[in-house]
């Protein structure tokens, strides 16, 4: 039964009045009903957290069924990576399900319908029969095949599924009301000729089911209690009850369609022919590109599980589309890394730093946290000498007083180490700062208990020894689109906000304990963000990938709402 300790969304409360009029709880099942298309991507992330976490609420079983009615779109490749996607976010299916399994009970059905005289043969091209469905305040014109008989009809399907003819020649449609004023039920599609090899089929049919005809009757088949839909197929609803109403039985559970608000995310596109045509054009690697918004390329990136789940809660099920935040996904992959990954110095933009009052070849091993989040991730030593490394930015020959970082004359200490002053800067014949020349106070070590090591200075800056520093690619990765609603603008394509500057890549100066780090594995580099370690790196060449910067800017758009 439910959690009655959590508040409900409007889909549990009508879960729950379905519970309190007597529909059995052991009879609820769910679905998560993907064409294998294309990858998922973020919205499709929230329609999974969505029944999957019915199903966890309620103990239910909850399908993976593969609508794959489209053989000219669908690959087993997009199949592999929905379940690993599934699995990824942490959620198991009770059973794996194919539209495709139940082709020949639809076929069957379909007959039943041609039989019954509630489905016919339409020879006419699409353009004709389109020009006949008219407008929404104008009924639709009757095929001049809509009275054929049900013999010839049935002679003419079973022809179509034997492969007798070309594609386009005819399709068999459902016979309800060219006057409906929804336009869907004036007499929908239901099949149509692809002499196209199916993905798991092969060339068994060339007769496809379209979508409306296959989807509530692959719910009744599984014995789906709600079927949980997007917005855009509110209107399908009553078709897809006609249907039903075709082949239920008083015995059977019977699917109820019930809709929710897509959530879309500001500085990207969820289209799928959108995301596909950013890959086949180039724009971006691939649909696991750390930039893009399918699950795979937010895994690569960086974003765990949690993360993802915590931000689809939080996000919640609505009756009204709108448009989130990036920045609020963001504060989640912070929130959940913030506690789980361990801290490590690495220099993007390096500086060299010679201290000279330290001896020539000296070296020493401080102690640095792994997590301050974490009592238990422990400590690591670092090694450190007189030649290191600090970002560019952290240095100014001159600076005001709310410049905290070194300058000329100025302190800082170096985390985890000693305080230094910057003395003075060696540079090249351009004016490029080569070298910064500092003193160090040898009392200050950090933890040693000295009075001098207590010593307060206002700027901290991370480093990485010279002598010991491992060396790596990083990549910047930032918003893919400039604009928060790329393909809001009817005047524009959406390709014309792509962000020039959405890459940029780095090499970087890290510390030596990172040179065994593996694919996958995440780090917050102290003062800079989150990075990941991508799936590019090989044996001496470690590739990072930017999650996410420290900088919270959803808490800053959280206190101008406020």
């Amino acid at each position: 039964m439910s959690d009655k300790g959590k508040s409900l969304n409007f889909i549990e409360h009508i879960i729950e009045e379905d519970l309190r009029n007597g529909f059995p709880d052991h009879l609820l099942r769910f679905r998560f009903p993907p064409e294998p298309n294309g990858y998922l991507h973020i919205g499709h992330a929230s329609s999974i957290c969505l029944n999957f976490g019915l199903g966890l609420r309620y103990d239910a079983p909850v399908n993976l069924r593969f609508d794959d009615t489209n053989p000219t779109k669908e690959e087993q490749e997009y199949v592999d990576a929905i379940k690993k996607d599934v699995e990824w976010l942490g959620f198991s299916w009770d059973k794996e399900c194919y539209a495709s399994d139940y082709f020949q009970q639809l076929y069957d059905w379909a007959e039943a319908l041609i039989t019954d005289g509630k489905a016919y043969v339409d020879s006419q091209n699409s353009g004709d029969i389109a020009a006949q469905k008219g407008t929404p305040t104008e009924a639709g014109t009757n095929s001049p095949y809509r009275d054929r008989p049900v013999e010839e009809n049935l002679e003419l399907f079973r022809k179509m599924k034997e492969g007798a003819f070309e594609e386009g020649a005819h399709v068999l449609r459902a016979k309800i009301d060219m006057a409906s004023p929804n336009m869907l039920m004036r007499d929908p599609v239901m099949y149509r000729i692809l002499h196209r090899a199916h993905h798991r089929t092969n060339t068994d049919w060339c007769i496809y089911p379209l979508y409306d005809w296959t989807h509530g009757e692959s719910d009744y088949i599984e014995q789906v209690s709600h079927s949980l839909c997007t917005l855009e197929f509110g209107p399908h609803r009553e078709l897809y009850d006609w249907f039903l109403d075709q082949v239920t039985a008083s015995d059977k559970v019977r699917p109820k369609q019930r809709e929710f608000a897509r959530r879309n995310l500001s500085h990207t596109v969820v289209s799928k022919r959108k995301l596909l045509q950013l890959v086949e054009q180039g724009h971006v690697n691939g649909w696991d590109d750390p930039r893009m918004p399918t699950i795979s390329g937010l895994r690569r990136r960086g974003c765990t599980p949690a993360a993802l789940r915590s931000f689809a809660e939080t996000i919640g099920i609505a009756k009204r589309e709108n448009v989130v935040d990036v920045a609020l996904l963001d504060h989640h992959m912070r929130e959940d890394l913030n506690k789980i990954t361990p801290r490590v110095m690495a220099v993007l933009d390096p500086v060299r730093v010679i201290i000279t009052n330290y001896p020539k070849e000296g070296e020493e091993w401080v102690q640095a946290e792994n997590n301050p989040e974490d009592p238990n991730s422990g400590h690591r030593e670092l090694p450190f000498s007189g030649e290191l490394f600090i970002e560019r930015e952290d240095f100014r020959e001159e600076a005001n007083r709310k410049f905290f970082r070194l300058k000329l004359g100025g302190e800082v200490r170096l985390k985890n180490a000693y305080i230094i002053k910057a003395e003075s800067v060696k540079k090249d014949r351009e004016g490029e700062i080569l070298e910064i020349h500092c003193t160090y106070d040898p009392k200050s070590r950090s933890g040693s208990g000295t009075p001098e090591s207590l010593r307060k200075v206002k700027g901290t800056l991370h480093w990485v020894s010279a002598r010991h520093a491992i060396r790596g690619e990083v990549r910047l990765y930032d918003r893919l689109f400039s604009d928060p609603t790329p393909d809001g603008h009817k005047e524009k394509n959406f390709l014309d906000f792509i962000n020039p500057d959405s890459l940029m890549t780095v090499t970087a100066i890290m510390e030596p304990g990172l040179k065994d780090a593996k694919p996958g594995e995440r780090y917050q580099f102290q003062r800079l963000g989150y990075f990941c370690v991508d799936s590019d790196s090989t044996e001496g060449h470690l590739v990072f990938n930017r999650t996410v910067t420290l900088r919270d800017t959803w808490a800053k758009i959280e206190l101008k709402q406020v």
